[in-house]
Order: structure tokens, then C-alpha cells, then sequence
């Protein structure tokens, strides 16, 4: 834990924080390289020196200088003999490392900072910084395994910094993946090179007719103007340029970060180098370190733009949560649609019109839309995040990797729920989805589109099919009234935000439970106590203290706090223990010797228990014990 450093915006990985220091940093940051060791005029962060060089003593001497100087409002990087990751730890020997002045604790005399390699020994900090990362540029696996155990070893409510590494055009995806600060030493030695550094991308100054950016050096002069000055003038005006380059980045992207939508940013900027583009797949496929600091729901639309939206970590969830926590209602016809363009799907036409054709035959049928890049989404969970949120590009082609994911969620979802018949009302590629299934499951699909999905004949087909089917003496015609659809809707929200069987905890509260209000605005009450309210917005549930009392059984989503009854809400400090398995955004039961609460969280499990600042959870309700 630290007190110098509170993180204020979450975006995944991603990081808002401020470090207490003097001036005051707001991260992601880049720190200027030159200044780290200057006593004359020392900044917020300064370098105590290298191991290498100077002899402990005297660079104890150093540190008690520096302090003298700057007082507490400045970090000291501790001194630190550094070597590059990839030569083997059994061959390092015994490395050196920095001993405080006797009888005194670096520690509480003000902020530090000190080196981490893989492996290591992890030393109490307010800042860490990730060793020879600078040569890890264009090694995305090596990397991204070096940061993933850092970062795991590391309490999360301190920053780590990755030294000699940033650029304009990296600065956003080592932000996306957990660095909190970086610093312009490549922006440095390239202005010496001769090389224009943007967020597209470097450019040889040689190769420039114009200049691309308006920052106040290169609004006031061109190319050509620049090739005729002296070598060490241009890399002066260079270097300016190229920290300022790196620093507009940073400021995009703290403001991507605020607004929820750095994915999408990273999604595009990852096309800059293949290095970055690897960098954004591998970080996908290391599920558990991203998807722990994933928020439950955003509060803006979710983008998916590119081939990699499909390994986006909020798809492959709710994909997950799907197979794993999603229960069907007890119906024996399954019948598969289209998604559409406006959602929650229901309300568009064509989902319309599907549901005017069923009729009264639509009670013995449970719907399952199948769309890209979500896979699957029963009916029930149409309006929850991201199934009501997402945007994508319809070209009316689909790709194989499309395809083959889908396909993989429908033949998941059929493997794991059986139906004693299954109709399919699809055309296109969406038919091809189906038809690949049923070949592979050997089950039957029965299609009733024709040339249009709405057309006069195609719903007519499919009004004919599901009459045929339901009245057929084969079935047992098992349905649902309107009121055991509501109470099915609500039971699968609350199965996929809390955890499978975690709905019959509401409907076996009574019998006399029921769900009021109209979709989508539901409402869950147990005789005139109610439960939880559907929240059409994000499309999960909020809690009463008494639907509080109910999620407590499944000992899920708790945290626990002391004796005392909290009175707005709950800092970190004050968290004993967390389920892990909470997320920011989602809704929390907070329990204590005097108080029973609910509300939402800030941060996620982990952060509440080993974090020494910022908030843990927004408390809406609060019952006294």
C-alpha cells in the first residue's frame, strides 16, 4: 500500500491516478529523462544514481542531499544496478541492491521508487519501475509476460513506470496495459537521428515536405527550413516537438480513459507497428489478468470495428457467462433469429414482426438471437450490457473467424441445453452458422426463411412451422404465462450477474414473489417487500437490502467491513475482506458487525483488499444491524 499514489479513473487496465507529489502527476504520464538527476532544479520525481558507478555510501550521502533539498514532495528513485531482461537470473550471481542509511527508513522520510525485475524481490514502494523494458520493444510475448507477473506482484494502488520505451504511437496501448508512467527518452535520441515522431507513426525529417502537427515548433517553421539549420539546433527543436508529441498522446488518452472507450482508440492505433498489434491479441488471450479489471457494464456504446472486438474481453465474457452461469426456461422449442440494428432487439421492426407471427404460440418458445461478435443472446438477456450496447459495421459479409465464433458459442450453448425441437427463422450467413452446428452435433434444424426474413411468405412459414410443432401430440406444450416470462427475465439477469442458481434465490424467496412494472423497467417484490429493480440502462439489477439479504446466501459478491455503519461511501482502508470475483460497476453486498449496505463497486475485488486509498464501493442503501 501507498499514500502516495490514489488511482481515480479505471478503464481495464488502464489508470487514472495522481501521485501525491510536489508538483502534483497526473498518470499516464511521461517523465522528461534529463531532469530525473537535477538537484540544481529538481522536479517531482528525481534518480538517486546507479550501483553501477558509485559506492553505497555515497549514494546514501545522496539520498540524505536530496531530501534535504526536496523534502517530501518529491519521489527518489532508489539506487539500482540494472540488467537487461533477458539475461538469465541463475547467471546474474548475486545482483547488488541499496541498503538505507542505518537506523533510518527510506520509507517513511518520503515517496521512493525502486527497480523490479522478473523475479525478484519486491521491496516496499510507492513506484515501481519495470527493469530493461526499453529492450523489450518489438518482443510483444516477452513483454507482455514481464509486465503480467510484475503487475501481479505489485499492490495495485501503486505505479509502474516503464523506462526508455515510450512513443507518440505505443504511449495509448502501454497505458491499455497497465503502465502507469513512461518517460521521452526515445523521443529524445530520435529528434538526434533526425526522426519525426507522431501518433501514425515515425518519419526521416529527409523525407518530410510538410509538417503534420501544429504544436508552437512546428507552427512556426517546414521542413526545409529545418534541414538547413545546425545538427545539434534541429534536434533541439526536434526533441521539443517530439515531447510534445508524446505528451498530446498522453492527453488523449487520460481522456479516453475518462470517457470509457480507450478499446476502441487501442483497436486502431495497434495498426501502427505489428509489434502493437501483437501486443493487443496476446493481452486478449491473457483472459484472467484483463478481465479482472474489466468494469461489469460502461456507460458508453461498445464499438466493434475490427477483427479484434471478437477476443474483446467484454464479448468473450459474456460469451462465458453464457455457457456457464445462463439457464434456460423449461420449453421444448428453441427457435433462432437474427440480431438487428437497434436494440434492445425486441423493440426493432423485424423482431417485431417475428413476435406478431408467433402469436399465442410464442409462449411455448423460447428465443435465442445469434449475432456478431456476441455469439449468442437468449432473449432474457437482450437488454444486459454489452447486448444492448454494441455497434458494429454490417456489410452482409462475414468473415471465417466470424463465423467459426459463433458457430462455437450456438454449438456450445446446444451441447450444454437440449430442445426436443429447434427452428431456425435465418438467412445468409447466419443459416450457415446453424447448418454448420447441426452437422457437427447431428441434431435436426428446421428453416423456415425464404428470400426476406419479413416477407409475407417467410412469416407465414414460420407461424405455420411453430403451430405445427406446438400442437403436434409429440409435445407436452410446456409454457410460460406473461407472468413466468417476467420472472424468467429476471431470473437469468440475476443467474448472469451474481452467479448460476443465484435466480431461484429470488423466485423461492415466496410464491406470492412477483415482477410489476412493464419491460423494461421490472420490478421483483416478495409479498410488498421489494427485492430488486431491473436498470434498463446497463440492463443488470439493483438491490434492496432485503434482495441483499437473499444474494448473501450464495456468499458471492460480498464485502466485509467493520463495526461500523458507513455514512456515504466505503474507502479501501476500511475493506477486510472482497469476493475477488467482483468487478468495478458491479453490485455489491457490503456486510459489517452493524450494517448490512448495497451499492456498486468502484474498484474490483483485489483493489478493495490490498489498496491504502481511493474509494471501494458507492453505497446506495444502508441497513443498520
Amino acid at each position: 500500500m501507498t499514500q502516495y499514489f490514489e488511482v481515480e479513473n479505471r478503464d481495464g487496465a488502464a489508470r487514472i491516478g495522481k501521485l501525491l507529489l510536489s508538483p502534483e502527476l497526473r498518470t499516464p504520464c511521461a517523465l522528461h529523462t534529463a531532469a530525473l538527476g537535477n538537484l540544481e532544479n529538481p522536479g517531482p520525481v528525481v534518480d538517486a544514481g546507479s550501483l553501477w558507478t558509485v559506492s553505497q555510501e555515497e549514494l546514501q550521502e545522496r539520498i540524505k542531499e536530496i531530501r534535504e533539498i526536496t523534502g517530501k514532495g518529491t519521489l527518489i528513485i532508489l539506487p539500482h544496478q540494472a540488467y537487461p531482461p533477458a539475461v538469465p537470473a541463475d547467471s546474474l550471481g548475486k545482483v547488488e541492491t541499496f541498503t538505507p542509511p542505518d537506523n533510518e527508513s527510506s520509507d517513511a522520510e518520503g515517496p521512493i521508487g525502486s527497480l523490479l525485475r522478473n523475479g525478484g524481490d519486491l521491496r516496499k514502494s510507492d513506484l515501481y519501475i519495470m527493469e530493461g523494458a526499453g529492450t523489450l520493444e518489438n518482443n510483444a510475448r516477452r513483454f507482455l509476460e514481464n509486465l503480467i507477473d510484475l503487475k501481479s506482484r505489485i499492490p495495485p494502488d501503486t505505479a509502474l513506470y516503464a523506462p526508455n520505451l515510450a512513443l507518440p504511437e505505443n504511449a495509448a496501448m502501454l497505458a491499455y496495459l497497465g503502465i502507469d508512467i513512461m518517460d521521452d527518452t526515445k523521443a529524445e535520441i530520435a529528434a538526434y537521428s533526425d526522426v519525426y515522431l507522431t501518433a501514425a507513426g515515425s518519419f526521416y525529417l529527409d523525407s518530410l515536405t510538410e509538417l503534420p502537427c501544429r504544436c508552437r515548433v512546428c507552427a512556426s517553421t517546414t521542413p526545409a527550413d529545418l534541414r538547413t539549420l545546425p545538427r545539434a539546433e534541429r534536434a533541439k527543436l526536434l526533441a521539443a516537438h517530439n515531447r510534445d508529441a508524446l505528451d498530446s498522446e498522453l492527453a488523449l488518452v487520460r481522456e479516453k480513459i475518462r470517457a470509457g472507450n480507450l478499446r476502441e482508440y487501442v483497436e486502431g492505433q495497434c495498426r501502427v507497428r505489428p509489434w502493437l498489434t501483437a501486443l493487443l491479441r496476446l493481452g486478449d488471450f491473457e483472459y484472467s489478468y484483463l478481465e479482472g479489471r474489466i468494469p461489469a457494464f460502461r456507460q458508453n456504446q461498445l464499438l466493434a470495428d475490427t477483427s479484434e472486438a471478437l477476443s474483446r474481453i467484454e464479448i468473450v465474457r459474456f460469451a462465458h457467462r453464457i455457457q456457464e452461469r445462463y439457464t434456460p426456461p423449461d420449453l421444448d422449442v428453441l427457435l433462432l433469429l437474427p440480431c438487428a440494428a437497434r436494440k434492445p432487439y425486441s423493440t426493432s421492426q423485424s423482431h417485431q414482426k417475428f413476435i406478431l407471427t408467433l402469436g399465442k404460440y410464442r409462449k411455448f418458445v423460447h428465443e435465442v438471437i445469434i449475432t456478431s461478435p456476441l455469439g449468442i443472446v437468449p432473449r432474457e438477456l437482450e437488454l444486459t450490457y454489452p447486448a444492448a450496447h454494441y455497434d458494429t459495421a454490417v456489410t452482409g459479409h462475414w468473415d471465417e473467424e466470424e463465423k467459426s465464433w459463433v458457430s462455437g458459442c450456438l454449438e456450445a450453448y446446444l451441447l450444454k441445453h437440449s430442445y426436443r425441437a429447434i427452428v431456425a427463422h435465418v438467412d445468409g450467413a447466419y443459416r450457415e452458422i446453424c447448418e454448420r452446428v447441426a452437422e457437427k452435433l447431428g441434431i435436426e434444424i428446421v428453416y423456415t426463411a425464404g428470400e426476406s426474413l419479413t416477407s409475407y411468405e417467410s412469416l407465414s412459414n414460420l407461424k405455420n412451422t411453430v403451430e405445427s410443432i406446438c400442437t403436434s401430440g409429440d409435445f407436452s406444450r410446456k409454457s410460460q404465462n406473461a407472468e413466468e416470462e417476467k420472472r424468467n427475465f429476471v431470473k437469468a439477469v440475476a443467474n448472469y450477474q451474481f452467479g448460476e442458481g443465484s435466480g431461484h434465490l429470488f423466485s423461492g424467496e415466496a410464491e406470492n414473489s412477483v415482477v410489476k412494472g412493464r419491460f423494461p423497467k421490472y420490478q421483483l417484490f416478495a409479498g410488498k417487500k421489494q427485492l430488486a429493480t431491473l436498470v434498463p440502462q446497463y440492463g443488470m439489477l439493483a438491490l434492496s437490502p432485503e434482495g441483499a439479504e437473499l444474494v448473501l446466501k450464495s456468499e458471492k459478491y460480498i464485502v466485509k467491513i467493520d463495526d461500523f455503519v458507513p455514512r456515504g461511501s466505503i474507502l479501501a482502508p476500511g475493506v477486510l475482506e472482497a469476493d475477488p470475483g467482483i468487478r468495478p460497476n458491479d453490485e455489491v453486498i457490503v456486510l459489517g458487525k452493524k450494517a448490512l449496505c448495497v451499492g456498486r463497486a468502484a474498484m474490483s475485488g483485489r483493489e478493495m483488499e490490498k489498496s491504502g486509498r481511493g474509494v471501494a464501493v458507492d453505497v446506495r442503501h444502508v441497513k443498520k444491524l
